[in-house]
């Protein structure tokens, strides 16, 4: 479509999305901070959690499903498993192969988010989108 052919309601509407995906996003952080989770957590257990498996997905999964360089997904995954959201484990066919699965507490606490996301997500679709 010409940039001449885009109507001042087409660039609000636009702004608006925007808008409101910053909203969320920025209301999502502020949901993890409350369990004490970073974003850059709570979407690395979204990410282990909502794999489409089985297996349980490796480090390369995880980075690709969170547009991240695998070594920086390394980082996050060592974060993770500090803190006790994550654990390692072998591929029981291929002992080369690592894979992730969130611990109890990683479950407990995506659980509670992903109610509260999917909460939201409600109140949003009956509301402008």
């Amino acid at each position: 479509m010409p940039t001449d052919r885009l109507s001042d309601r087409d660039y609000r509407r636009l702004l608006e999305f925007r808008t409101e995906l910053r909203r969320f996003l920025q209301w999502s952080e502020e949901q993890a901070k409350a369990l004490g989770l970073t974003a850059a957590q709570h979407q690395l257990l979204l990410a282990v959690r909502g794999h489409a498996g089985p297996p349980d997905p490796t480090v390369g999964d995880a980075a690709d499903s969170l547009l991240l360089r695998h070594h920086s997904a390394v980082g996050l995954v060592d974060r993770a498993v500090d803190a006790g959201l994550v654990r390692r484990h072998r591929d029981a066919d291929d002992h080369r192969v690592v894979r992730l699965r969130l611990t109890p507490l990683g479950t407990r606490k995506l659980a509670e988010l992903s109610r509260r996301h999917l909460e939201e997500l409600g109140r949003l679709r009956a509301g402008v989108f």
